[in-house]
């Protein structure tokens, strides 16, 4: 399709990689799982499905020069920096006006840095079945991921009756959006067979999107036909600092989602892993006999499921279970494995003692 793009979303602070992700350098772009940045994963499992050209990448303003040096392939003008986070409805509203920009009767589908998603032919395959939905209906799609396990840390779509097919893909009508539960409602909702992961991945068309915006989040939609003119000129920078500064933080799910009715869900027939955590990220790796799994250089004696990123450094355990042991070049994260989610909390602490900037 000419007229399809990709926007990616890559403004995410990635905490929770600490220390290994930092401000300046978050685990978009680093080379966490497969040798490649996951910005480089992201962009690569498009290529032949969407034009490089017509790939956008959406990130904070700091992160634009580290996101160019990982996917040289990408224009420089498609790399776009956000000069203050607002959460992912000003991101969509901001990708619509770039978009339409270039094409008033494209459609583009929203995906994020930080997924791990494979084989690649399944995932295309889906993509390029919303994106011609999109194109067909005046419909909102979101990508709807059948549950492996009752996970509190997800939110979930409840999806109704099966709408249509475009190949493997199903779409089914999207009855709610809710929010992460508790795992008592996990478990029920996993059981029922009607609950779905929500991706955080979404397509649709340029009108589709913005008529939403204008209903739900006017002041979205004005901003977006504000900057639409400027996209590709030396006033775009300056005018998304204006605009930006007065925005409301909100994502895209209570913006839009959980208001408009015309949403389809296409059930996905692909992996996906948003390896939120170090504790995630090791169902990615081999482990040894003992359960450890370790990456770069580590030995150990009587030591048990743990996981262990010491890079070129040497990291030795001795008569341990069930930790969490990274390494970077000035900082030690030592936490059990059923933390792994407070690394964050950890990360906001140094952040109110003032002394670890440069870590942080």
């Amino acid at each position: 399709m000419k007229n399809a793009f990709a926007v990616i979303m890559a403004g995410g602070k990635g905490e929770r990689f600490w220390p290994l992700s930092t401000s300046r350098r978050p685990k978009q772009v680093l080379s966490l799982v497969g040798g490649k940045p996951l910005i480089g994963m992201a962009v690569d499992r498009l290529s032949g499905l969407i034009k490089p050209e017509n790939v956008i990448i959406i990130t904070t303003a700091s992160l634009v020069q580290a996101i160019r040096e990982s996917v040289p392939r990408i224009p420089r003008a498609n790399i776009i920096g956000e000069p203050v986070g607002r959460d992912t409805a000003a991101a969509v509203a901001l990708a619509s006006a770039v978009v339409r920009s270039r094409s008033p009767d494209g459609v583009f589908c929203i995906l994020t840095a930080d997924h791990l998603i494979g084989p690649r032919k399944a995932f295309q395959d889906t993509l390029s079945n919303c994106l011609r939905m999109a194109a067909q209906q005046d419909v909102l799609i979101t990508i709807g991921i059948t549950p492996k396990y009752p996970s509190t840390g997800y939110g979930y779509i409840e999806a109704g009756r099966c709408e249509e097919a475009a190949g493997r893909t199903r779409f089914q009508k999207a009855l709610r959006f809710v929010e992460k539960p508790d795992l008592k409602t996990a478990k029920r909702y996993v059981a029922s067979g009607k609950y779905f992961w929500n991706s955080g991945m979404f397509a649709w068309s340029v009108s589709a999107i913005q008529s939403a915006l204008l209903k739900h989040r006017p002041a979205l939609y004005r901003m977006a036909r504000r900057i639409e003119p400027l996209a590709g000129t030396a006033k775009f920078k300056s005018a998304l600092a204006r605009e930006y500064d007065r925005l409301e933080k909100i994502s895209v799910d209570y913006a839009v989602m959980e208001k408009a009715r015309n949403i389809l869900m296409a059930r996905c027939t692909f992996d996906w892993d948003d390896v939120g955590s170090w504790a995630a990220i090791a169902n990615h790796f081999c482990k040894d006999g003992d359960g450890n799994v370790k990456i770069g250089r580590c030995e150990s004696i009587d030591s048990k499921g743990n996981i262990v990123v010491s890079g070129s450094r040497l990291t030795g355990l001795i008569g341990v279970e069930d930790l969490i042991v990274v390494q970077a070049d000035n900082a030690t994260l030592v936490c059990r494995k059923d933390k792994a989610e407070d690394v964050k909390k950890l990360v906001g602490l140094l952040r109110e003692k003032g002394a670890y900037k440069d870590l942080i």
